[in-house]
């Protein structure tokens, strides 16, 4: 068992490696990557195969870093790096196996798939070589299992080449870069000290940019450095965009690019490393020295930081744009939960303070055996109103005027947040140069490129690009919607599913006889159906999650993003019924068809569903407070546990393929091959809208939701922290110029959340009945307690019934009062007037705090001036600008 390393090999033939640089320098000319990137941009489309590469010197050198990133000149930085696997049979296995026939053939499959396997390697090897890339292989072999590790690092000329097709960002001028929090300026003028503020060393610079041009390299700053001229995560971004676009088969079948490799098990692994280790050494160092790695783990992913300004800057240079704005919104969003939750919590404790002063449930407790109330079920024995003093007294925390106000200031708090993180959003994007990314430099999805069936013109352009027939996928895109349809109805028989079962739960209740189980047999089926309700939920998000992304990637959107926001409407669609239903259920139907005694509504036998003794308030804070909380529960543990034992597994496997080595020191790509891949930031969004949500539409019944969440972000922003920090490998820096369609999603549910809660408050709450009772009989409420209670009809008494009272406004013979219609149009009206102010006041807002700060526009005009004086075809014309405008 020992570790080869091929670079070594005293036997090699170097003349090969001298023939295949030639080969590159003929095919690349003076421009690497230009001829392989023409046509239809994608490399090679013979079908001989080159020998497996080893090793290409390169003519660049670059001023070591961190040792373990470079080649084993020490010189050469390594931009990728994939990682395949190889069995490897001992020869007694293949003497016991070659006797039995079946073993045989099953063994010769395997083996045409492993040669089929190192045929498509070894095509893709030689392209990437036709590209321009300089490529080192390392092994490490054991008795069954060898490691191959191939080294990639792209030279000068491939850099410029593609910093220009890609649009990259070019600095132009030196900027101050100041921490811009606003917490932080407000205290300042205070005269207060900061606790939320660390000082994090080696902040990167800020630049005035333009897009690169290779014409124009001597005016951009640092261009005769060439070593450290392009950023690591640029270096990468341009590595992965030669990776996506390069052949392995044939074209015609979309044998494209390294994702598709990846996922076909041709390689096991594909990433860019880390750079370095994130624990600090023994000994002591300056925090300047530290690599950045290193001081993101220092100054962020601890957990003692859960009260400090997040990195931002180092965050977007270390991993990209789009990493950094979501760290940069799940901050914002915590942040601006902070007064919510204070509000919320102080609305909460109000009605603690002033649950003894409740005239109703006062009535309720001392009425003793004065109300006789009809049975709650067809079984069911009747029951006395005072029974449930408790649960009157408890409801009266989530249904009193200060959760009127609270939903108010929600409605408001949502939208105003919204509207600051645009300010927010607009400020980053400028700062990291993806202002306007999405619109003028994305290009079209590799696989969408390869699979396309013809090439149209680009109407803006005039290039021919890979098209798909709008038609084509319209009847795509109706289909994937008819499944959507069809997982939404398979959601909705759950919610009846647990509807049912909340009814069985309470008549088996009721027949007990117990007295405690009979008062409780309401809560006891609420709180059990709603965990029932939790874990069916959990269960179909996973299903859907999987269906929704096959769909998505047989719609053929053209761009990477067209592609996430599909998949982000899909899944999001599915989530908010799957979520949302049966808190939906129990705020606006669930009592709402019941009938009266005598004439009791019925579904399937069984009578339908009436609100709890407390009301259906109490029982949709209960629903919210299981399904939120327990979500989060579930999320963070997974999210703690499931990548340790993923990283634990990968470590040990690769422990066995080590074996004697195993005490050596690893080399940083061994070390990063042992971190598992990164998962993205899907599933990170789709939580954190999915709670945008709860404490948003449900507000009204749930005071304290905001300070749940914002106790589960605090944790969830140092969990996706050390997640990607720690356990993750190096995701590839990717370009975002904001949070994509979750922002529409966001806007989407606070506009719905005002509308909800009007409906909650007119028509689930007890506000407006006890509200027009004052208004009418009684300010002080006395004597609304009998006047909220209706008596059995004639008819439920002639059927040898007992005389009864049951909550509703009806007179005698089951028909509605006059107080009744007057409640009806005051609940309308409230809604109508609830809305009209709030929506008015919600677009002052929208129209007085603008989109862009002042000062962005300015730097985003000063930016232009620079890079229309950099991009000059005349130097005099440049040198006379500048003559005028020395500030410049």
């Amino acid at each position: 068992m020992f570790r080869r390393k091929l670079s070594d090999w005293s036997d090699l033939d170097t003349s090969s490696l001298v023939e295949l640089e030639r080969e590159g320098e003929e095919i690349l000319g003076e421009s690497p990557g230009a001829a392989p990137n023409g046509g239809s941009g994608y490399y090679g489309e013979e079908d001989d195969y080159d020998e497996d590469p080893i090793y290409i010197p390169c003519t660049e050198f670059y001023k070591p870093q961190h040792s373990g990133n470079f080649f084993k000149d020490g010189k050469t930085l390594i931009d990728f790096v994939l990682v395949w696997e190889e069995k490897v049979s001992s020869k007694k296995h293949k003497t016991q196996s070659s006797s039995k026939g079946s073993e045989k053939r099953g063994q010769q499959g395997r083996a045409r798939g492993k040669t089929t396997y190192e045929n498509y390697r070894r095509r893709y090897h030689r392209n990437l070589l036709k590209a321009g890339l300089l490529c080192e292989k390392e092994q490490t072999l054991s008795e069954r299992r060898s490691l191959h590790y191939l080294k990639l690092s792209a030279p000068w000329e491939v850099l410029v080449y593609y910093a220009e097709e890609l649009c990259l960002r070019a600095p132009l001028q030196a900027q101050p870069n100041p921490d811009n929090n606003a917490s932080d300026r407000f205290l300042q003028r205070l005269y207060l000290p900061n606790p939320l503020y660390h000082h994090v060393p080696n902040k990167p610079l800020d630049y005035y940019t333009c897009a690169f041009r290779k014409s124009k390299l001597q005016r951009f700053l640092g261009s005769e450095c060439q070593a450290t001229y392009f950023t690591n995560t640029q270096r990468s971004r341009i590595l992965y965009e030669i990776l996506s676009r390069t052949l392995y088969g044939k074209r015609k079948h979309a044998e494209v690019g390294i994702e598709r490799m990846v996922k076909e098990g041709i390689y096991t692994a594909a990433f860019p490393l880390h750079e370095g280790p994130y624990e600090l050494p023994e000994y002591e160092v300056a925090p300047e020295s530290l690599n950045p790695r290193q001081i993101l783990y220092q100054y962020w992913s601890r957990w003692s930081l859960w009260y400090k300004y997040q990195p931002l800057d180092h965050i977007r240079e270390y991993f990209g744009e789009k990493v950094a704005i979501y760290f940069a919104w799940l901050g914002f969003y915590t942040a601006w939960l902070l007064p919510a939750a204070v509000i919320g919590t102080c609305v909460f404790i109000s009605g603690v303070l002033t649950m003894g002063s409740n005239t109703a449930a006062q009535e309720i407790c001392e009425s003793g055996k004065k109300y006789q109330m009809c049975p709650l079920c067809d079984t069911c024995k009747n029951w006395y109103i005072s029974e449930i003093c408790p649960m009157a007294k408890v409801g009266y925390l989530f249904d009193h005027p200060g959760t009127v106000f609270f939903s108010i200031f929600m409605s408001f708090w949502a939208v105003t947040f919204l509207e600051y993180w645009k300010r927010k959003n607009a400020t980053l994007a400028h700062h990291w140069d993806c202002m306007d990314f999405q619109e003028d430099e994305e290009r079209p999805r590799p696989e969408f490129a390869a699979m396309a069936p013809q090439m149209e013109q680009n109407p803006i352009t005039g290039v021919k690009e890979p098209y798909f027939p709008e038609r084509d996928r319209l009847s795509r895109i109706v289909t994937g919607s008819m499944v959507i349809v069809i997982m939404l109805c398979v959601v909705m028989i759950f919610l009846v599913s647990v509807i049912m079962y909340r009814g069985i739960v309470s008549m088996m209740m009721y027949h007990t006889g117990n007295s405690i189980l009979m008062t409780q047999a309401g809560n006891i089926a609420n709180i059990s159906s709603s965990m029932v309700n939790l874990v069916l939920i959990l269960l179909m998000s996973q299903v859907y999650t999987a269906l929704a992304e096959k769909l998505t990637r047989w719609e053929m959107h053209r761009t990477q993003s067209l592609h996430e926001d599909a998949f982000t409407f899909k899944v999001f669609i599915f989530q908010f019924v799957n979520f949302y239903s049966s808190p939906f259920y129990v705020a606006f139907f669930k009592g709402r068809f019941v009938g009266y005694p005598g004439e009791y509504g019925k579904l399937m036998g069984m009578r339908n569903e009436d609100c709890g003794p407390g009301g259906c308030l109490i029982e949709l804070a209960q629903q919210l407070f299981i399904i939120m909380v327990g979500k989060q529960i579930v999320s963070n543990v997974q999210e703690f546990l499931v990548p340790k034992v993923k990283s634990w597994r990968q470590r040990r496997q690769l422990a066995k393929v080590r074996g004697t080595q195993i005490l050596e020191e690893p080399q940083r790509w061994e070390e990063d091959y042992e971190l598992i891949e990164c998962e993205g930031l899907f599933e990170e969004y789709l939580e954190m809208v999915i709670q945008f949500g709860f404490i948003t539409i449900f507000v009204a019944a749930f005071p304290l939701a905001p300070l749940f969440a914002l106790l589960n972000n605090w944790v969830e922003i140092r969990l996706d922290a050390q997640k990607f920090v720690c356990e993750y490998r190096r995701p590839v820096a990717e370009r975002a110029q904001h949070i994509g369609v979750w922002f529409l999603i966001l806007e989407a549910l606070s506009q719905l959340s005002v509308i909800v809660n009007a409906f909650l408050i007119a028509f689930t709450s007890d506000f407006l009945p006890r509200l027009l009772y004052q208004y009418e009989y009684d300010s002080h409420l006395e004597g609304y307690l009998n006047f909220s209670l209706s008596y059995s009809p004639h008819s439920y008494v002639s059927a040898n019934h007992t005389l009864c009272r049951y909550k509703a406004f009806r007179d005698e013979d089951g028909k509605y009062t006059l107080f009744y219609w007057k409640l009806l149009a005051v609940r309308l009206g409230f809604i109508i007037a609830f809305e009209h102010v709030v929506f008015f006041s919600l677009r002052c807002i929208d129209w007085m705090v603008p989109d862009i700060p002042e000062s962005v526009e300015i730097k985003v005009k000063r930016e232009r001036y620079l890079a229309k004086q950099a991009l000059a075809d005349n130097q005099e014309v440049l040198l006379t600008q500048v003559a005028f405008h020395p500030a410049a």
